[in-house]
């Protein structure tokens, strides 16, 4: 089922995957996706559109915030 987000900013991790963090707008709910995979990142769980739980990627340090 497909949700309606809003985009709240984007995080790059230190293996060198992106981040993409967002709102849904119907419950309010924060998720995080794999924007993109970094090139030399080995972990399994970063897959790119695939959500990350927070505690996989500790605090968030924003790059780009959506106006």
């Amino acid at each position: 089922m497909m949700s309606l987000v809003r985009l709240l900013g984007f995080t790059t991790l230190g293996c060198g995957c992106v981040t993409g963090h967002y709102r849904e707008v119907a419950t309010n709910r924060e998720v995080t996706y794999v924007e993109e995979k970094g090139v030399s990142c080995g972990q399994q769980g970063h897959r790119r559109n695939h959500t990350l739980a927070r505690a996989r990627f500790g605090p968030r340090h924003l790059i780009a915030r959506a106006s």
